[in-house]
């Protein structure tokens, strides 16, 4: 038979374009399948259901830090001179030492004399303010101890007393027997000469998980004012929580759970230290009806689940076999914004730190606690992000944390995405509950704000909550980014409240209800509920101030939506 070559050429055309066109479309669904079931090489997720968080955001490595790290200097206190009384008010303002006597050491030289020194309150730099009255005082009046409290500041001294020699500092101390027992909680309370006591600022904080649908609401006025693009609904008011717990209905932290959607993807949760996991149906993509599994759950049989519609939490309680661990680890990162807008909030977060680690120290004798630190600035400062990795040596973090100083920004939003994609890839314990503390009072730039965001959903993803911390000068937009990533990340949103009367004014949250106490107790009673897993309230001498009406962290007007 004679074949025709013409003939034979459009044959294998056509043979090869079939071919090709089935290879790219089994390609297609072979990437298909892998995006639904991981995500692209962008970080996004696939498009099925079950959505599963994006991968980190990769950044290059920090340039090293030129400034030698030190730590806090322990010095010795010495009983302060009797200072006469300050001048007439009206009078000008006098910064000039007072002449020398026979008895007085030399005069501290320039380079000693320290760039910050507080007086009453008030943070001096330079040149006083007008109006604020000063006292000429020595830089050896402001000498502090790890054993001093923000009672001694204030503690009158008899005029007899005469002042004594401070011996030199090495670093090191005998202690007695005494000091000894103190030695766990003054390692967290050692505080650099400069820094102004702690218990002055106030804040308020509040769960928009326990107001479901106050949340739901605010986010929904929120969208119709341009939020800033990048962070999805964060829809409260359709919610599924699995509590697990032990025979003996102990929560059961760290346990994994995983739901099973319709097409097969699956999306795995930890649960946080009350052994909660929460799912939210419309960001995850969930289907109408998942499947609920838990290793060694007790009753051995899968569970399919139907979820209600809005304005429903569907709550499903899982009993394990075995025993609910105990909480002996807790890691912390300190993401700090450190531009020029800062300078209160940086200097009194420097005081407050180590009360709120005694405090917690106290509370979990046996807990073992490690540090981490990001400050953050804004691209073209002197640095973008410096990063201090997790450490138990609390007074060497402190010393890099007093070393921050507020300056650079400019422009109002700041590198948000930076500071928390280096957070997030921190060297986190597996077995430890984490928190990070993000200190802000800006947004990040809007072509970032998504990029931020998908740090976020990794911290879920790795049962990271996030504390957002709200200084003055936080807008809508900020408080949105931030009050949405605490949501997702099973955590609280705090802010700062005009009630100290220091610093600059504090714009008023969007929140219906909320109690008002010092900052320190307000960060506190947030990591300690973390930690514990249960909700941990302020004492009634702790209270300065009650907004609405407060259900212990619910507010009532809530259950008025509700119905």
């Amino acid at each position: 038979m004679k074949i025709r070559p013409k003939l034979l050429l459009t044959s294998l055309i056509a043979t090869s374009l079939t071919l090709f066109c089935a290879l790219k479309a089994d390609g297609a669904q072979r990437d298909r399948v892998q995006n639904d079931a991981g995500h692209d090489d962008a970080g996004h997720d696939g498009a099925g259901m079950c959505r599963r968080a994006p991968v980190p955001v990769q950044l290059a490595a920090e340039p090293p830090v030129t400034a030698p790290r030190s730590r806090l200097p322990v010095v010795p206190i010495a009983p302060p001179r009797v200072v006469a009384a300050a001048p007439d008010l009206g009078a000008p303002l006098s910064l000039s030492p007072p002449p020398p006597s026979a008895t007085t050491a030399p005069p501290p030289s320039a380079d000693s004399i320290p760039e910050t020194v507080l007086i009453t309150g008030s943070l001096i730099r330079g040149t006083a303010a007008v109006g604020v009255p000063v006292t000429s005082l020595a830089p050896q009046d402001f000498a502090t101890t790890g054993a001093l409290s923000s009672a001694d500041l204030f503690r009158s001294v008899p005029a007899a007393a005469a002042p004594a020699a401070a011996p030199p500092a090495t670093g090191s101390r005998e202690r007695s027997s005494a000091d000894a027992e103190k030695a766990a909680a003054s390692r967290y309370r050692e505080r650099a000469t400069q820094a102004p006591p702690a218990g002055l600022l106030t804040a308020g904080d509040h769960d928009d998980l326990l107001n479901p649908l106050l949340y739901a609401r605010y986010v929904d006025g929120a969208l119709k004012n341009e939020p800033p693009q990048g962070v999805p609904r964060v829809d409260t008011g359709r919610v599924l929580a699995v509590n697990v717990q032990d025979r003996s209905g102990r929560p059961a932290p760290f346990a994994p759970v995983t739901l099973t959607c319709a097409d097969g993807n699956q999306l795995t949760l930890s649960t946080t230290a009350n052994g909660a996991a929460v799912f939210f149906p419309e960001l995850d993509r969930l289907s109408e009806r998942v499947t609920i599994s838990v290793p060694y759950d007790a009753s051995e049989k899968a569970r399919i689940v139907a979820l209600s519609g809005r304005g429903h939490v569907n709550l499903q309680t899982i009993t394990v076999s075995g025993p609910a661990p105990a909480i002996e680890r807790f890691d912390l990162a300190l993401v700090v914004d450190t531009t020029g807008s800062m300078t209160d909030e940086l200097e009194y977060l420097k005081s407050e730190l180590g009360a709120i680690l005694a405090d917690l120290d106290r509370d979990h004798p046996n807990l073992d606690i490690r540090v981490a630190l990001v400050a953050y600035r804004d691209v073209g400062d002197v640095y973008v992000t410096r990063t201090f990795p997790f450490t138990s040596d609390i007074a060497q973090l402190r010393a890099d944390l007093s070393q921050q100083r507020a300056d650079g920004g400019g422009d109002y939003p700041e590198a948000v995405d930076q500071a928390m994609a280096r957070a997030v890839a921190l060297d986190w314990r597996s077995d430890a509950v984490r928190s990070i503390l993000f200190v802000a009072d800006a947004p990040p730039h809007a072509e970032n704000v998504a990029s931020s965001w998908r740090s976020a959903e990794v911290a879920r993803a790795k049962r990271i909550h996030i504390v957002p911390v709200g200084a003055s000068g936080v807008g809508p937009a900020a408080e949105y980014v931030m009050r949405g990533m605490a949501a997702l990340t099973q955590s609280r949103y705090i802010f700062l409240t005009d009630d100290s009367g220091i610093g600059n004014p504090h714009a008023e949250p969007a929140v219906d209800c909320y109690l008002v106490t010092k900052l320190g107790s307000s960060i506190r009673r947030v990591l300690d509920s973390q930690i514990s897993g249960r909700r941990v309230e302020p004492a009634k001498n702790e209270i300065i101030r009650t907004v609405g009406d407060y259900d212990r962290g619910a507010a009532l007007v809530n259950r008025d939506v509700a119905d």
